[in-house]
């Protein structure tokens, strides 16, 4: 249990100072999938849903872009979703590796 607070303190600690930037790309990756929507007729819900679904990189396909602009936002959307992904597995894993160190000192980890 020890471990798991002092990882979550990490954790926590590090979202602060990434939480502009990841703040920044849930914007983009919104209003790239309100851009979608808007092209493509759909609700704003569903706009919404659709550029999580895809920056995430989940993919359902219960909905998608049908003209070339949109394919193009839908690019810039996947694309943002990625760098979003990879600063929250960078944070954790560095939240890990820093607990890990502290809570076990002198190992290889």
């Amino acid at each position: 249990m020890e471990f798991t607070l002092l990882f979550l303190e990490l954790f926590l600690k590090a979202m602060r100072l990434g939480f502009p930037l990841l703040a920044f790309f849930f914007l983009l990756i919104t209003l790239f999938g309100q851009w979608v929507g808007r092209l493509e007729g759909w609700s704003r819900f569903d706009a919404f849903y659709w550029s999580f679904i895809t920056a995430l990189t989940v993919g359902y396909g219960d909905f998608r872009p049908s003209s070339r602009k949109s394919k193009v936002l839908a690019l810039a959307t996947a694309t943002v979703g990625i760098m979003f992904s990879g600063v929250f597995v960078a944070v954790t894993v560095a939240a890990a590796t820093e607990a890990f160190h502290r809570y076990m000192p002198g190992s290889s980890v």
